[in-house]
């Protein structure tokens, strides 16, 4: 189980509409415009297959891009460059390449990852960040991160808004400008990002999780947050669905299927967990998880939030999470070094020792 929630103060809700339905009508006329979209789509995939012209593909250690260009004719929009050649990003899954961080202080400045990169004596290529509901893609952020070789990794976070409202459109004017931007980002800097949407619903601890809303309404608006990315071009974003551990014994908290998006709408799955007891080992924290989310997919996994408890002997416990991840076959993981319900920082030598020396075996992967 994580934290607590951690986002940032969101902008100021959207005022309601004239007219505007409630959730229970939003929710009978949700099959309706799902049909209506899927048609869209299909036109649109159909139109934009016919101008794809090129594909280049880089070192087995880079990512795979597409350049886009706008169709013939097509009116000029100052505010998309990705209009005229939005970038397709396919970022590398190879095993034990990825090392990532949290930082408190991120992302209003990239300076609390860089001090961690120094204190680890690596390099970070995942930073990750929270984003509240109306906050706007932290593009200086995520140039930063490109700058140092990483890798911006947003979890969007609803907060207290309406997961059937945010699958209905009723949010589709934040979104845009925020695919808006992450596609700009794409074209003019050739990278791309990894986004999650409402992390961990399979626990109980947030407004969009288990008991508050129902996995059926997750899916669908994990859906039409993407669904809304594509038709806006940011075709720079990895997907990451981002799960808690299972752990029936101790937190109630079951296996995440209920929750599963679907294959075409997801790139790569997260996975949650943090060493809370000495006893804990990869295999028992996470073991279970990765099992459960095999028998749904093969998409690449990455232990997307995890750290160490004081009290769980974090040498230690870093050396396994290190191990833990090459034996199953990961991406690699992604450290909360920040002191929240725990102190999970890396500041103690043993525990930075330790960290860089399993660090030696993982073989990063350039943006």
């Amino acid at each position: 189980m994580t934290s607590p929630p951690r986002g940032s103060t969101p902008w100021p809700p959207e005022p309601a509409r004239p007219g505007q339905r409630s959730d229970r009508q939003i929710e009978a006329l949700m099959g309706i415009r799902g049909a209506r979209q899927a048609a869209w789509r299909r036109i649109i995939r159909v139109a934009v297959g016919a101008v794809v012209i090129a594909g280049v593909v880089a070192a087995s250690a880079a990512v795979v891009t597409t350049v886009v260009p706008k169709a013939p004719g097509a009116p000029r929009n100052p505010e998309a460059p990705y209009g005229y050649h939005h970038v397709i990003v396919k970022l590398p899954a190879h095993p034990d390449s990825y090392l990532g961080a949290y930082a408190t202080g991120v992302p209003g400045s990239y300076a609390p990852i860089e001090a961690f990169s120094k204190t680890t004596g690596i390099q970070q290529n995942i930073a990750l960040y929270y984003s509240g509901w109306w906050e706007p893609f932290e593009t200086a952020f995520a140039a930063d991160a490109a700058h140092f070789g990483a890798i911006p990794l947003i979890q969007m976070d609803p907060n207290h808004y309406s997961l059937t409202a945010i699958a209905a459109g009723r949010y589709d004017s934040y979104l845009s400008k925020f695919a808006n931007a992450v596609a700009r980002y794409g074209s003019q800097t050739g990278h791309g990002v990894i986004i999650g949407f409402g992390h961990e619903p399979n626990g109980d601890w947030y407004p969009w999780g288990r008991g508050h809303v129902s996995p059926a309404i997750w899916v669908a608006a994990w859906r039409h947050v993407v669904d809304v990315f594509r038709q806006e071009g940011a075709d720079n974003v990895t997907w990451l669905w981002t799960v808690n551990i299972i752990d029936e014994r101790h937190g109630h908290i079951p296996a995440p299927d209920p929750w599963w998006p679907g294959s075409s709408y997801v790139t790569w799955v997260g996975i949650d967990g943090y060493y809370l007891r000495p006893s804990w080992t990869f295999a028992s924290l996470f073991g279970p998880t990765i099992k459960a989310v095999r028998a749904l997919t093969l998409d690449p996994i990455l232990i997307s939030e995890t750290g160490a408890a004081p009290v769980a002997n974090k040498p230690a416990k870093i050396a396994d999470l290190f191990a833990g991840s090459r034996a199953y076959g990961l991406l690699g993981f992604v450290w909360f070094n920040a002191n929240r319900t725990r102190d999970w920082r890396l500041s103690a030598p043993a525990a930075v020792a330790a960290y860089r020396r399993g660090a030696k075996t993982f073989k990063r992967a350039e943006q």
